[in-house]
């Protein structure tokens, strides 16, 4: 995937438009003291764990206009606000469960136990039976690493998919936050990121454990 627009120029118009210093933007996204300005100099993109850093530092910059250079450089102020979530006490709200547990969830099979888990009244997402913190950048802009998902889990006698939603799959390599197409025949699915840097592929459906549509995202308070 190539960016439209080269991502470290993109930057360098951010970077103006904050009046911060490019050793002052290095030190404060984890770039080794120079690097950024090397890469800039020399016309290269950002690499993705960098771009995570990034969006984390500068949560009011745009992912689609980082990733692309399309659309407005700043998050809109309009844009509805992500809902939020509250501690709740033990047995109550939805559990925060870690992505490796997802497969036992609801099976007695879990590898950690639920009261173990932090839990949180999410008043927005009624439905939802667990959350999930979403990891690495393969879903930008939609999902940021370090979002918390909201999903409900989908019984697989009465499995059924709704084309280009995304869902929580627990296969055989570990879990995926993915968005789910029709793939090549009845057997298989195709998985597929939101970041374009990451190639989608075909998963057989034998390989797919359990299931759980996500119903939204949400922010810890």
């Amino acid at each position: 995937f190539v960016p439209k627009t080269n991502n470290y120029l993109v930057n360098k118009e951010y970077i103006d438009y904050k009046g911060i210093s490019i050793k002052k933007f290095e030190e404060s996204v984890g770039f080794s003291n120079g690097a950024f300005a090397s890469q800039y100099k020399n016309n290269r993109n950002i690499v993705s764990d960098k771009i995570e850093n990034i969006l984390s530092k500068y949560p009011d910059l745009s992912p689609d206009w980082l990733l692309t250079g399309n659309g407005e450089m700043l998050r809109s102020s309009s844009t509805p606000s992500v809902p939020v979530a509250t501690p709740a006490e033990q047995g109550q709200g939805i559990p925060l469960i870690p992505i490796e547990a997802m497969a036992g969830y609801g099976t007695g099979e879990m590898q950690v136990l639920e009261y173990e888990c932090d839990r949180y009244v999410v008043p927005a997402f009624k439905d939802a039976e667990f959350l999930i913190q979403v990891k690495g950048s393969s879903m930008l802009p939609k999902y940021n690493s370090g979002d918390i998902v909201a999903c409900k889990k989908l019984p697989m006698d009465q499995l059924f998919f709704q084309w280009n939603k995304v869902y929580v799959l627990d296969t055989n390599q570990g879990a995926l936050i993915k968005r789910v197409k029709a793939g090549s025949d009845d057997d298989h699915l195709l998985i597929v990121s939101d970041n374009e840097r990451y190639e989608p592929f075909e998963l057989h459906k034998k390989f797919i454990h359990s299931v759980a549509i996500v119903i939204g995202v949400i922010r810890l308070e």
